[in-house]
């Protein structure tokens, strides 16, 4: 596998054609750029979101093209704090052409999920994403061996079919 970071990341959404697809697994991050913003929401105080705006530029340049970016979440219930922050946060991804779902982690059997949370970019290209231990984002391991891309390709599919849009999720 290979490392990607930044711009080299940010490519794989350039090149995509059809569809970048993002599974999260995980109940909370703990990413030092999101811990002012989150520490605000949970404060209830005010944000601009400017913070939040490089990926959502990123997200509309990507819809623009007719690449759909798709997102499922898979989350405990009752939402751990972080979920409700990123269901908060979710309606801006919505609005820069993001489609959201979620799928409420009791409703799926684990054994079909994986452990960790990557991007499949045309059903082709597999990007695990890489944490530090501190939490911030390290990059992402590229694969396109087709075994494993197989894998999670049928992960996708079955995460896809039972996750429930934002709008809707969100009205529950």
């Amino acid at each position: 596998m290979l490392l990607l970071q930044g711009e080299a990341f940010e490519e794989l959404f350039r090149k995509s054609e059809h569809e970048a697809f993002h599974l999260e697994v995980q109940d909370t991050y703990e990413t030092p750029e999101e811990s002012e913003p989150f520490r605000r929401f949970l404060a209830g105080e005010p944000d601009d979101y400017g913070w939040f705006q490089p990926w959502l530029s990123h997200v509309r340049e990507t819809t623009a093209r007719g690449v759909a970016v798709n997102r499922t979440r898979v989350v405990s219930v009752p939402h751990t704090d972080y979920t409700r922050f990123a269901k908060d946060v979710a309606r801006f991804n919505a609005e820069a052409g993001e489609d959201v779902r979620y799928v409420s982690r009791h409703l799926i059997d684990p054994a079909v999920l994986t452990e960790d949370d990557w991007w499949l970019f045309d059903d082709e290209i597999l990007a695990f994403t890489v944490f530090e231990p501190s939490g911030r984002w390290a990059g992402a391991a590229v694969t396109t061996d087709p075994v494993i891309v197989d894998h999670v390709r049928r992960v996708k599919e079955r995460v896809w079919s039972i996750a429930v849009p934002l709008p809707e999720y969100t009205t529950r």
